[in-house]
């Protein structure tokens, strides 16, 4: 890959982990009572993918 490709990559594993807390943010915001079961699902699904993402920054030297 080049540059700018693995840019590219880059915002798109960041851009997920944005989605994930999006998604907690929603639950926080609207449904909190009825679906905060999720929450630690959604919890460990960013932290993996901040994780993935960080790792193929550092992987890539970005």
């Amino acid at each position: 890959m080049d540059q700018t490709e693995l840019k590219k990559e880059h915002a798109r594993l960041k851009r997920l982990a944005v989605e994930i807390a999006g998604q907690i943010h929603d639950i926080v915001e609207d449904t909190l009572w009825s679906e905060y079961e999720q929450l630690p699902i959604l919890s460990a699904k960013v932290v993996e993918s901040v994780k993935e993402a960080n790792d193929f920054k550092k992987e890539n030297g970005l």
